[in-house]
């Protein structure tokens, strides 16, 4: 699974290593231990409202973890972070996303929390100074009672597909978040890409990633601890 990640590059470097076309919005502060609720930077695709035949245009803007389905009645932001990338196109509250709402989530490392001696031992997992890429489904729920203009009528969500672990993340936990290389990030993000088998066949041909996993402090266990000494290695 993915419950805590490390997104510090500044939007301007997210923008050039995955060929943002325009960005949305303010720079979020750094973040060194980014939370399920909390606001994060994403790369999503879209053509031009009301130009269906226009060329999609690349974005990087600010989502919440924890994704919404457009159809739910409640907002419950903190249960649905993750999403198994085997169902995605068969479970009800993901399936709409998966063939047109696909997206990637820019992350410098992500935690996880291996079991040894009874206790659970907070891992940073890395590819050497790589910004790393996760597969995400994004979701815009309207609020019915805010005016169709109102700045808040819409509430952007995202969350983060995972898949089997292997390599060095599988000696940490069975789960790991599916990571998308340069060469297929483009085709990943692809609006056009709408058939669900087309979808299960790419999410079947990336290969597994080579990661490297190092001990950190428990300090990173609370999310209100934030600074970049999380990542340093015990």
């Amino acid at each position: 699974m993915c419950g805590r990640y490390a997104s510090a590059t500044s939007d301007k470097d997210i923008a050039a290593a995955f060929g943002v076309g325009e960005i949305d919005g303010d720079d979020l502060p750094p973040s060194w231990n980014v939370a399920p609720t909390q606001q994060a930077r994403v790369v999503l695709e879209g053509t031009p409202r009301g130009e269906p035949d226009a060329e999609p245009v690349r974005h990087l803007r600010t989502l919440t973890w924890g994704l919404v389905p457009s159809w739910a009645k409640e907002v419950k932001l903190s249960r649905l972070i993750n999403a198994r990338s085997e169902t995605i196109t068969e479970k009800p509250a993901f399936k709409a996303a998966a063939l047109r709402r696909r997206c990637l989530v820019p992350a410098d490392g992500y935690y996880e929390w291996a079991l040894r001696d009874g206790k659970k031992i907070p891992y940073f997992l890395h590819q050497d100074d790589d910004l790393l890429a996760f597969a995400g489904l994004y979701e815009l729920r309207p609020d019915r009672y805010l005016p169709d203009d109102h700045p808040d009528k819409w509430l952007w969500t995202y969350t983060i597909l995972t898949t089997t672990a292997h390599d060095a993340a599988g000696h940490v936990h069975d789960r790991s978040p599916v990571l998308i290389p340069p060469k297929l990030r483009d085709r990943r993000r692809d609006p056009r890409l709408d058939d669900a088998d087309d979808v299960r066949d790419l999410l079947d041909h990336i290969p597994e990633p080579r990661l490297q996993p190092y001990e950190v402090s428990t300090a990173v266990n609370n999310p209100r601890h934030n600074s970049p000494e999380l990542l340093d290695p015990v």
